[in-house]
């Protein structure tokens, strides 16, 4: 069996044909732009090579109840365009194979749990921080779904006491989102937030506050067994150990989650990479 696997985000669909890390015959990659021009190029792409199913790790929201008549659609999304989208329907007439649908992060817990930082456990949760902040993530060995996902990046933490910066979600202004994604970063110091230049330690110092506080809320709900943590924005230098530090603060002894005060085997990186996603969104083509 050979499979095709989709990851769509906000600036590309990355798409690949195979059936793991070490088999991908083919990829490539199409810009995000309005969706019949996106899914018809995709949907090109997959239909000039041999698959069986097609799996689908994309932004959402998206309603993922298999008894709605609206499986497999984009919900109401800050992409307006992608609003009513369906995804699934569409690449199924096109492609002519069964098609899987589950959101990005989620799809990136996946991957990370066949073939990377989640191998052996069966609940833990993946946290990408990049454009905007999302998370998912595995509970009993079953992907978290419920009245529809999880939605982390907009959860409400407390502010950092220095942090004057409103916020810049749409709908709820200083939720995480708002405060932490790339977009906030750049908004609050007026640099791009890959080149702060002498804001970089205010930024990490903030930055690791509200990661940190949100890695042992959710510590404190899910009881992972482990948290990934990747995205754009964790390649700030020595973010990574302050969220650890951080979150580590927060819980204040009431969870052990590190050796000897060490949290380096739980707040983790993925090991895949930027691969995450769309290898898990493989694991979805042959569920």
């Amino acid at each position: 069996m050979t499979y095709g696997g989709i990851e769509g985000g906000g600036s590309t669909f990355e798409c690949i044909v195979g059936t793991g890390p070490g088999d991908v015959t083919a990829s490539t990659t199409v810009p995000t732009a309005a969706p019949d021009e996106t899914l018809s190029e995709v949907a090109g792409f997959f239909a000039a090579h041999d698959i069986d199913a097609l799996g689908v790790a994309t932004f959402g929201p998206l309603d993922l109840d298999p008894a709605s008549s609206t499986h497999g659609h984009v919900l109401a999304t800050p992409k307006a365009a992608w609003s009513g989208t369906d995804v699934v329907g569409t690449l199924a007439a096109a492609v002519g194979v069964p098609v899987a649908i589950d959101t990005d992060v989620n799809g990136a817990a996946i991957g990370e749990g066949r073939w990377g930082a989640a191998q052996g456990l069966d609940t833990f949760i993946y946290v990408t921080v990049g454009t905007g902040i999302g998370g998912g993530g595995l509970v009993n060995g079953k992907p978290m779904h419920g009245l529809m996902h999880p939605e982390i990046g907009h959860v409400r933490i407390p502010r950092h006491p220095e942090d004057d910066f409103p916020g810049n979600c749409r709908y709820h202004g200083d939720c995480l989102e708002g405060l932490a994604a790339g977009p906030a970063i750049a908004d609050r110091w007026q640099r791009p937030a890959d080149d702060l230049g002498e804001h970089a330690e205010a930024a990490r110092v903030l930055e690791a506050f509200y990661l940190g506080v949100t890695m042992a809320n959710l510590t404190l709900t899910i009881s992972p067994q482990r948290i990934i943590i990747g995205g754009g924005v964790l390649a700030m230098p020595g973010l990574l150990e302050a969220t650890r530090a951080a979150m580590l603060d927060t819980l204040a002894g009431y969870v052990e989650v590190a050796s000897d005060g060490d949290a380096s085997g739980y707040l983790v990186a993925p090991w895949l990479g930027s691969r995450s996603g769309v290898l898990g969104a493989l694991v979805l083509a042959g569920a």
